[in-house]
């Protein structure tokens, strides 16, 4: 089959198409003739050499992908060969079959195409998992959204409006602050023009319940400050860096609570539970129109260097999809 490698780490111009061996299904799994595949983040960071593929998953790029089950192992219940699918995979979407386990593999909701259903895994899984299992989202609370119109930054936002919140988020550009205001954002900041620390502090909200942040850096502390008692920051990244310092002081006044995660690492069971949340609480949301999918852009998998190229610029609005 075909699939996107590289030899030796670093920027788009390392990959390529090369020649290499369908994987085999264990009886758990799913083999997958895939049309499309979401680019991520964690993909770039990979192309990069900081971010290598965990031990026994697939060293291919690719988390998310959508497609047709070309076969089924012996103990899959749930799907048959020729069903149309989308799933959360632990790497080895960015080529022609991938494999995936049971538990991270959905029906494609109705309304929606290949393309749309390849990007909702790896954001909606993070989002889900992040701001309401780990975050503890509550009705009508205040949450900070970091990276408004990233593709976990626009599923957050999402999730978050069905709980009816007060919604801050930060982009990097007016095109970007438009378009969270369409999808319902209650206060952009654009972080180039001002920062949200001062913007959010002086305002009349004062602080927040619950931050997202794949940031860090000099944000760490801004959160910490603008959390109300009780509040959480959940960080699932680090752009700008994992080491600071911070004042514990504050977090103990103030009750505060420090966490992140990380998905691809986790196991099949906690996917699934994930998975069955959505299911239940989002995947009817899509159907209707109330949740959409928002595409950036679509390339074909022998342009891949463009489509890490548009993700490394940064001035992506959505997800950017390669067809398979």
């Amino acid at each position: 089959m075909l699939a996107v490698n590289f030899d030796e780490p670093g920027g788009p111009e390392v990959l390529k198409l090369t020649e290499t061996n369908t994987p085999k299904i264990n009886e758990d799994e799913v083999l997958i003739k895939v049309i499309s595949a979401g680019v991520n983040r964690p993909d770039i960071i990979q192309r990069q050499g900081n971010y290598p593929a965990p031990h026994g998953h697939s060293k291919i790029l690719g988390l998310e992908v959508s497609g047709i089950i070309k076969k089924v192992g012996g103990k899959v219940k749930n799907f048959s060969a020729g069903d149309k699918v989308g799933a959360l995979v632990n790497g080895g979407g960015y080529a022609e079959f991938c494999k995936a386990n049971e538990s991270s593999v959905f029906h494609i909701p109705k309304n929606i195409s290949f393309d749309e259903a390849a990007c909702i895994p790896e954001c909606f899984f993070t989002a889900w998992s992040n701001i309401i299992m780990r975050g503890k989202l509550k009705e009508k609370q205040k949450i900070l959204i970091h990276g408004g119109t990233s593709g976990i930054g626009i599923a957050s936002i999402q999730i978050a409006k069905l709980f009816d919140s007060f919604i801050f988020t930060t982009v990097g550009n007016k095109q970007k602050v438009s378009f969270c205001k369409k999808i319902g954002v209650n206060k952009t900041i654009n972080y180039n023009e001002s920062d949200f620390f001062e913007e959010i502090k002086n305002s009349e909200i004062n602080g927040v319940d619950l931050i997202l942040d794949f940031i860090g850096g000099d944000y760490i502390n801004k959160n910490i400050n603008l959390l109300n008692n009780d509040g959480r920051l959940v960080n699932i990244g680090f752009q700008k860096g994992s080491k600071t310092e911070i004042n514990l002081m504050k977090v103990m006044l103030k009750r505060l609570t420090i966490t992140g995660s990380t998905l691809r690492i986790r196991d099949n069971s906690f996917k699934g539970k994930i998975l069955n949340d959505l299911i239940k609480f989002v995947f009817p949301e899509i159907e209707k129109g109330k949740i959409k999918i928002f595409i950036d852009s679509v390339y074909n998998i022998d342009d891949v260097v463009n489509a890490h190229k548009r993700i490394d610029e940064g001035k992506h609005i959505g997800k950017i999809v390669l067809n398979i």
